[in-house]
């Protein structure tokens, strides 16, 4: 890993992703909508998590009330639409990213016998997925791995390439949001990834430029 991500441990390993669990986790590992998911933070946030209602604590909402939502702006419909969570089955980490219907991408671990299963799961049946999307482990996976899994799944990085932001740090960090509520640092992680790639990025413009002045300069030398 480069130097720019030495400010915390990429071996960091969680003791286990499983009850018990706190409720704030439990909330924050099961239930699929980005805005629920929001206001459930700040519930926490203001410690008032006994004004939660049912309806928001739900893991998935029923398909009725999911058009209804969707119907009353597009934004409400992210996670929505990630596929129903397998039985004992987790989330251990999810991008959202500020599109029209802000989709989601979801890390996901359950227990097996001897091993632990993952799967990396989006919004649109696995179209957006690499054909790495699934992995398992005997112990919980560091930070370093759960990274590592996810980009070779889904490439945050790739996500802003696409949209041509890779050179603006501001837009990476508007766009693309990361969570865990087991890795503390996972999110730490990608936003000094954007300075990083923001910073290669305008190295490589600079050299461009100085490249096309120095064959100029030749060009000119020759009239």
């Amino acid at each position: 890993m480069n130097d720019i991500h030495q400010g915390f441990d990429l071996d960091f390993r969680p003791a286990s992703y499983f009850w018990p669990m706190g409720l704030t986790t439990h909330l924050l590992s099961t239930v699929k909508g980005a805005e629920r998911r929001k206001h459930i933070q700040s519930l926490i946030d203001a410690d008032r998590l006994d004004l939660l209602e049912d309806l928001v604590a739900s893991s998935s909402l029923a398909p009725e009330m999911r058009r209804f939502t969707g119907r009353i702006h597009p934004w409400f419909m992210g996670g929505e639409y990630l596929p129903d969570q397998m039985k004992g089955e987790v989330e251990i980490a999810r991008v959202t990213l500020a599109s029209t219907t802000q989709d989601v991408v979801s890390v996901r671990a359950r227990k097996g016998k001897r091993r632990l299963y993952y799967r990396v799961v989006d919004e649109y049946q696995g179209e957006t997925l690499s054909e790495f999307s699934q992995r398992t482990s005997v112990r919980p996976l560091t930070l370093g791995q759960l990274v590592a899994f996810l980009d070779r799944a889904w490439s945050v990085r790739e996500v802003v390439t696409m949209n041509e932001m890779e050179c603006d740090v501001d837009e990476m960090r508007s766009f693309v949001s990361v969570s865990s509520p087991f890795y503390p640092h996972f999110a730490t992680y990608y936003d000094q990834c954007f300075a990083e790639w923001a910073a290669e990025c305008e190295q490589a413009e600079d050299e461009g430029a100085d490249n096309m002045a120095a064959a100029g300069g030749e060009g000119g030398s020759h009239a």
